[in-house]
């Protein structure tokens, strides 16, 4: 066991945990007064329930032995067969890679929330989260990360560019799509800094969760330290900019939102491309998003938070990056690619993050549809009109 990793990795698990807290605060001040404490409660409700699901099957399904390319098996069942003497790859203790990996399941399904905000009940939400849980997130985890059919043929991700936001990103997009708009609209957002507080929350948590990914500190965990400032930073002041041409002023809100989409759309390449690709992932990540946003907005879709224009449209973009600037020079166990003269990788990363958006959208879809039988998955218009926080929770944020 390494130390020195050990520790690293012990500071980027509580990074990564900090971030399921900081989105609830980016999107507790994005929505309503009335509004704020349900769409928080349901990034915080993750943080304990995802924790049980993870440690008593999910861990297994997603890092036991492969089944068909699909699923892990049981090997690893209430975190069977592991003890505190076994190790992952000789450097850091197994069990402090069940809990590195179970933040990234922690955050990955509260991201959709963003997309309902306002009009989901609670009760249907926790149905909703266990079952995407179950049938989206862990397979897809075993699929890239954990020995599965992407993993076999070559596909990378690095930090999550597929198996955290492309999957969050499109699932949100079919959410929007089932659910419908908004009845009662509340004035926000009612808190700025509150967004601000939860960027700045998201910003440094990002540092563990894109770095630690190399799981050891070397030489790629410095270079993805750096690529994720460099592509936030990029990518915030690119979105300051258009905001500045478009409305004529700066945006607080813009610069947050820019910053986020820059860190989604480098989280798969981090430790995979240079730190020059790093800047123009940045800039292509806030002209994509804000393009995506436009987009919905022409369509009338009620992505209440953006999530799939930040964060679906940032993994997918980023792994089709990944798959253009890759390179051998930074990280020698990932690959070259299509600039540097491999244009399979391009294609495979392509065909992965297209196959899995697809299927956490179809999923997510009919998911909802069969809670729906179950329980209602929309508030009544009189507790939308209302605010959730008082009709569900029986609590108010503000007097």
């Amino acid at each position: 066991m390494d130390p020195g990793s050990t520790g690293f990795m012990l500071v980027a698990t509580s990074l990564v945990m900090l971030m399921t807290p900081g989105l609830a605060f980016f999107y507790g001040g994005l929505v309503g007064r009335k509004n704020v404490l349900t769409i928080m409660m349901q990034s915080f409700v993750s943080l304990g329930w995802t924790t049980i699901l993870w440690v008593t099957v999910g861990f297994s399904m997603a890092f036991g032995n492969d089944v068909y390319g699909i699923i892990g098996d049981g090997k690893y069942l209430f975190l069977n067969n592991i003890s505190t003497s076994t190790e992952l790859n000789s450097s850091i203790p197994m069990f402090l890679f069940v809990a590195y990996q179970m933040m990234f399941a922690v955050i990955t399904p509260a991201l959709i929330t963003g997309a309902f905000a306002d009009r989901v009940r609670f009760k249907a939400y926790m149905i909703f989260l266990t079952a995407w849980l179950l049938f989206v997130y862990f397979p897809i985890t075993h699929m890239v990360w954990g020995g599965g059919i992407f993993q076999q043929h070559g596909v990378l991700d690095f930090a999550g560019g597929i198996v955290v936001h492309a999957s969050a990103g499109f699932a949100a997009l079919a959410a929007v799509f089932y659910i419908g708009k908004r009845k009662y609209i509340h004035k926000g957002p009612h808190s700025i800094p509150l967004v601000a507080l939860g960027t700045a929350l998201l910003w440094f948590g990002w540092y563990g969760f894109n770095a630690g990914s190399e799981l050891r500190v070397d030489s790629v965990t410095v270079n993805a330290f750096l690529n994720t400032d460099i592509a936030a930073s990029f990518a915030a002041i690119t979105w300051l900019i258009i905001d500045r041409i478009r409305e004529e002023k700066p945006k607080t809100l813009g610069f947050l939102t820019g910053a986020v989409a820059g860190l989604a759309t480098i989280t798969p390449a981090a430790g995979y491309v240079t730190v020059q690709a790093a800047m123009i992932i940045g800039i292509v990540a806030s002209l994509v998003g804000y393009l995506a946003v436009m987009y919905k907005n022409k369509k009338g879709w009620d992505d209440a938070l953006d999530v799939w224009g930040v964060h679906g449209m940032g993994g997918y973009i980023g792994i089709l990056l990944l798959g253009l600037f890759a390179t051998k020079a930074v990280n020698h166990s990932g690959a070259d690619g299509l600039l540097f003269g491999n244009p399979m990788f391009f294609v495979k990363e392509f065909v992965a993050v297209t196959a899995v958006a697809i299927y956490a959208f179809v999923f997510t879809y009919f998911a909802l549809w069969a809670i729906d039988k179950i329980t209602p998955v929309r508030v009544s218009e009189e507790t939308e009109r209302n605010g959730l926080d008082e009709e569900e929770f029986g609590e108010i944020a503000y007097e």
